[in-house]
Order: structure tokens, then C-alpha cells, then sequence
């Protein structure tokens, strides 16, 4: 009784009346108390930012966000010049990792001698950092904690405007959209496999038709039905309308929640956050003039995008290194023939 007695007492005349249910929800929640501390102590390391493990989860919810991280590691792996020190494969692990969790982490393993003898990637979704900013430990099976030397570990970050104890991944601002556009095609794959969708409703209302035949149509048309199509729905009411049967489709009905439209629109954030044109992905333009040159696309992503990738990885590892361990080929070198020929 107390929540009807609180309820607005609406005048009777005739003006319109507006109303909206509950507040608008803030984009700044003012009751998130844990913003404050961005990383914690547990004890033992800083807890990262943003969970790792959804991070990588996230990098599995859409081909646009996975494929777009994919081709920066394989334009940046095309172009590294592996050495002694540090092979092929441990760059690309440095590269994948810096891409998906904005951060990486390079190991020297050193002989009894002291000297470097190969250099490592550990994996970055279990690396924490200790008090200590030249300390880290990997988190290992069953929750227990591989310690390293100190000073043997480099961490790899991209800048994070609220700590700097991790880096955070470029992408953060598009995962929303990411999650949006994952949630849309499992909406849909429900949808398909549930069965409860139709095909078209089969309208009969004429009552000379014969019993039989009715029947011998609604068993044809249950016979006609695959595992996984549209269910069809038949429906038999004998009134006696002039249009005696009529053909109902129903897939305006599936259109209804803009299954494309959000999924062009998640994807153009999604591309807009990683800034990679849209040809270099292998996505299909919707109209007749496409996208454009394919090439032109390609240099001005390798000026604007690889080469300024490369720089904040190398140029951070080899200060630390104290020598060139990660060199890269130029652009000509990567395609085999100079920009200028034509």
C-alpha cells in the first residue's frame, strides 16, 4: 500500500502527458569505488587494471576486433629481422601479446657465464608485477607463483593515462561494441536453433475443401521440413472468406532486430578503434565503388600504424637489451620492390 500511496497523482484534463521509466543510466558510474585504486597490492603483486582474462576472451568475440589484431602481427612479423638472441616466434609472441593485452614481456635467459644467450617471451595473460618495478612473477597451474630474477624480465606497455604499472590495450573504447556485435550473432544463432521461428503461416479458410486433402497437406508439408530450416506453420480455419488461402511469410518478423545494421555499425567502431582500413581485412565494400586502391591503403597504414608500432617495441627492448635486438625491414624490403617504381 505504501508504493501506491507514493505513486504521482496524474491531473484529468486533456494535455498530453510525457513520462519516461527510471533515470538515464551515467557513462561515469559515481559509485564505482574501485576506480580509485586503478592497481592494488594483494600482497604479493599489482592486480592488473582490466581483467586479462577477459581481454582474452574479448579477442575471440568478433572477426573484426581478432582479424584486425591479426594483421598488425603479421605486418610486424614480416618485417622483423630475427637474430641469435631472439627468434621469429618469440617475437611474434611479444607482438600478440602487446597488441591484445597493451603490454609484453621479454626474458634473458643468461648461461652460467652471465651472458645472454637467448631471449624469451613469457606468456603476458599470467605476468604480474611485484613491488619492486624490476621484479615480476608468472602465475602458474593451481594458482602458484614462478618468481623471476630480478632485472630478467622487461615489461613491454603501451601508456595508460591512470597507472603505470600495466599498459592497456589501444582497443579498450570499441569493446563495448565488440561484445555488442558477439551478442548479436549468438541472439541470431539462438534464434535459428531454437526452431520456434517460421518460414510462412499457410492461411486455409475455405470450408469446401475436402478433409482429406487438408490433412494430406499438413502432412506434406511436415514432411518437407529438413533438420535446421524454417518451420512452417499451418493453419486451417473454415469460415468461408472470398480469399480462401492465403501465403503469410514472416520474415519481416526476424528483420525486426537490425541484425546488419548493428553489425555494420559495431564493425566500423571496431575498425575505427584499431584504425585499419577495411580492404586490408578482406571485408566486402556495400557499395558499387568499393573502398579504393588496396595498395595506397596498405602504405598509409604501414606509415601510420606498423611503423609507429614498430618503434614503441623495439626502440623499448633495445634500451633495456643494450644493443639492436630488434631490427626491422623496410617497407620495399617486406613487398620486394621500391615504393617509387611504376
Amino acid at each position: 500500500m505504501s508504493e501506491t500511496q507514493n505513486l504521482p497523482v496524474v491531473a484529468q484534463n486533456n494535455a498530453i502527458q510525457a513520462f519516461t521509466f527510471g533515470d538515464p543510466e551515467p557513462v561515469m558510474n559515481t559509485h564505482d569505488y574501485m576506480s580509485m585504486f586503478q592497481v592494488y597490492w594483494n600482497g604479493t603483486y599489482y592486480e592488473p587494471p582490466v581483467s586479462l582474462e577477459g581481454l582474452a576472451k574479448s579477442f575471440r568475440s568478433t572477426p573484426y576486433l581478432s582479424t584486425a589484431i591479426i594483421y598488425k602481427r603479421n605486418q610486424l612479423v614480416s618485417a622483423f629481422k630475427p637474430n641469435k638472441l631472439m627468434s621469429s616466434k618469440a617475437f611474434e609472441q611479444l607482438v600478440m601479446d602487446f597488441l591484445v593485452f597493451g603490454m609484453g614481456y621479454v626474458e634473458a635467459v643468461k648461461s652460467r657465464s652471465n651472458q645472454v644467450v637467448q631471449v624469451t617471451t613469457p606468456l603476458a595473460k599470467y605476468m604480474r608485477r611485484k613491488q619492486d618495478p624490476k621484479e615480476f612473477l608468472m602465475i602458474t597451474e593451481n594458482w602458484k607463483y614462478h618468481h623471476f630474477e630480478r632485472e630478467s624480465v622487461f615489461q613491454v606497455r603501451e601508456c595508460d593515462i591512470n597507472q603505470e604499472v600495466y599498459g592497456t590495450p589501444e582497443y579498450l573504447a570499441a569493446l563495448q561494441s565488440a561484445w555488442l556485435n558477439e551478442s548479436a550473432t549468438l541472439f541470431r544463432r539462438k534464434y535459428y536453433n531454437n526452431g520456434s521461428h517460421a518460414g510462412f503461416i499457410l492461411y486455409l479458410t475455405d470450408p469446401q475443401q475436402n478433409e482429406d486433402d487438408v490433412n494430406n497437406l499438413r502432412q506434406a508439408l511436415k514432411d518437407s521440413k529438413g533438420p535446421g530450416n524454417f518451420r512452417n506453420l499451418f493453419l486451417y480455419s473454415p469460415s468461408g472468406k472470398p480469399d480462401g488461402i492465403k501465403l503469410i511469410p514472416v520474415s519481416e518478423v526476424a528483420a525486426k532486430d537490425e541484425f546488419a545494421h548493428i553489425k555494420s555499425i559495431t564493425r566500423d567502431d571496431i575498425l575505427a578503434a584499431m584504425r585499419t582500413p577495411p580492404q586490408l581485412l578482406g571485408i566486402i565494400p556495400n557499395n558499387t565503388g568499393g573502398f579504393g586502391s588496396i595498395t595506397e591503403a596498405e602504405q598509409v597504414h604501414w606509415n601510420s600504424e606498423i611503423i609507429p608500432l614498430q618503434h614503441r617495441i623495439a626502440d623499448q627492448v633495445n634500451e633495456w637489451a643494450g644493443q639492436k635486438l630488434i631490427t626491422f625491414k623496410s617497407y620495399a624490403e617486406v613487398r620486394g620492390k621500391l615504393l617509387n617504381e611504376k
